[in-house]
C-alpha cells in the first residue's frame, strides 16, 4: 500500500484513512451539511486532522464535503457491494489555489472535456500536493512570503503577515505553509502560465473539502477520494494586468474567466443541497466574460451564460458544464474573507 496521505487522530495517534472511508464521518460531522472546523498539520507530506487541538497543529481551517458524497452514502448502506472500490488505497491529498486580484476578481478555469477526472467542470488551478520525497531542498527551506497568522485557536480566515525579521529555518507551521504553497502555485503556473512575484502576493488557506469522483453514488462507485486544500492568493496586480501574462495549458483547460464578488455569491449560493438556490437570479448579468482556448491553440473572447453557471451536480451522469460543488464551498469562503 502507498505512503497513506491523510492521517486522523481519533484515539490519541495518527491512524491512515482508507479509500472507502468517509473522513468528515469519522471525524464525527454528523447529520448536517456542516462545515466543521479542524485542527490540521503537514508532517513528511502528511496530513494530519482532528477535531480536537493537538500541539503539532498549525491551522483550524472549516471541512465539509457535499451533501450527496458517496462515502457518506456508502456508510449507510453496510450491505452495499464494495468490489468495485480500490484497494490498498487511502484517500489522496490535494490543493486549490483561488487566486484573487487586486481588483478583487477571482479565476477559475474550465478542464478540457478528455480529462478522466471531472471534465467540463468549472475550478480554481489544482491537482495532487507532491509527497515530500518529491519536494525539492530548495522549497523546504525557501522563506515564504507572508505567512499566515494560524495558530491552533485561528481559523485560517486572517490576511498573512511577512516577518520583519531576519530570515530563519522555517517552523512547522512554515514547513506546512511551504510545502501546500509550493504545490498550488506549481499548479497554477501548469495550468495558466502564470509565475507570481514572491513579493507581489499574499495568501490564506481557506478550508478543506471532502472529494469524489464519481461525485454522486448514483453515477457509480467513486474511483477517487481526495480531500483538497484551497488556498486564497491575494495578487498585487489587478485582473488586466494578470489576463495578459496568462498562457493556459490547453491539455489541461480550455476556457477561463474571472468572477467579481456579486456573481460568486450568486454561483455559491447554488451549492448543491443549500436552501438559497435560486439566489436573487433577476439581478444578475446573463452571461459572464471568459477565455475560449481554439483547437489551433488560439483564443477568442467568449461568454458562459448565467444558467451554465447556477447548474448544481445532476443526479444522473452526465459530464455537463457547471462550477464544481468544492468550488462554490471555495466561493463562499472568499466572500466571508471580504466580509460579504
Amino acid at each position: 500500500m502507498a505512503v497513506p496521505r491523510v492521517l486522523l487522530l481519533l484515539s490519541g495517534r495518527p491512524e491512515s484513512v482508507s479509500f472507502a472511508q468517509s473522513v468528515c464521518g469519522l471525524l464525527g460531522s454528523g447529520p448536517g451539511l456542516g462545515p466543521w472546523p479542524m485542527h490540521c498539520s503537514l508532517k513528511r507530506g502528511q496530513l494530519i486532522l482532528s477535531d480536537r487541538p493537538f500541539p503539532e497543529a498549525s491551522a483550524r481551517l472549516p471541512l465539509q464535503r457535499p451533501p450527496f458524497c458517496p462515502f457518506a452514502a456508502l456508510a449507510q448502506q453496510p450491505m452495499a457491494p464494495k468490489a468495485m472500490l480500490p484497494v490498498n488505497r487511502g484517500v489522496d491529498l490535494g490543493v486549490a489555489v483561488l487566486l484573487q486580484s487586486s481588483d478583487q476578481t477571482v479565476l477559475l478555469t474550465r478542464r478540457t472535456p478528455t480529462l478522466r477526472i471531472s471534465p467540463n467542470l468549472w475550478v480554481p488551478p489544482g491537482g495532487h500536493v507532491e509527497h515530500e520525497e518529491e519536494v525539492s531542498s530548495s522549497q523546504l527551506t525557501q522563506p515564504v512570503p507572508h505567512l499566515p497568522t494560524c495558530g491552533t485557536s485561528g481559523c485560517g480566515l486572517g490576511r498573512g503577515k511577512q516577518d520583519s525579521g531576519s530570515p530563519a529555518l522555517p517552523s512547522l507551521t512554515a514547513l506546512f505553509d511551504s510545502q501546500l504553497l509550493d504545490g498550488g502555485l506549481r499548479e497554477l503556473w501548469e495550468e495558466s502560465g502564470l509565475q507570481l512575484p514572491k513579493d507581489q502576493f499574499s495568501w490564506v488557506p481557506l478550508g478543506l473539502w471532502e472529494s469524489a469522483y464519481p461525485p454522486r453514488l448514483s453515477w457509480g462507485f467513486p474511483k477517487y477520494h481526495h480531500i483538497v486544500l484551497y488556498l486564497l492568493v491575494i495578487s498585487q496586480e489587478s485582473q488586466q494586468q494578470l489576463q495578459a501574462q496568462i498562457q493556459p495549458n490547453p491539455g489541461e483547460v480550455n476556457a477561463l474567466m474571472w468572477l467579481g464578488p456579486e456573481v460568486a455569491a450568486a454561483v455559491a449560493a447554488t451549492e448543491d443541497g443549500s436552501e438559497t438556490a435560486g439566489f436573487l437570479t433577476q439581478d444578475l448579468p446573463p452571461s459572464v466574460p471568459a477565455i475560449q482556448l481554439e483547437e489551433d491553440g488560439g483564443a477568442r473572447p467568449g461568454a458562459v451564460p448565467m444558467s451554465t453557471l447556477l447548474q448544481t451536480t445532476p443526479a444522473t451522469a452526465e459530464d455537463k458544464e457547471r462550477v464544481s460543488t468544492g468550488t462554490k464551498f471555495a466561493l463562499r469562503l472568499w466572500l466571508q474573507h471580504l466580509g460579504r
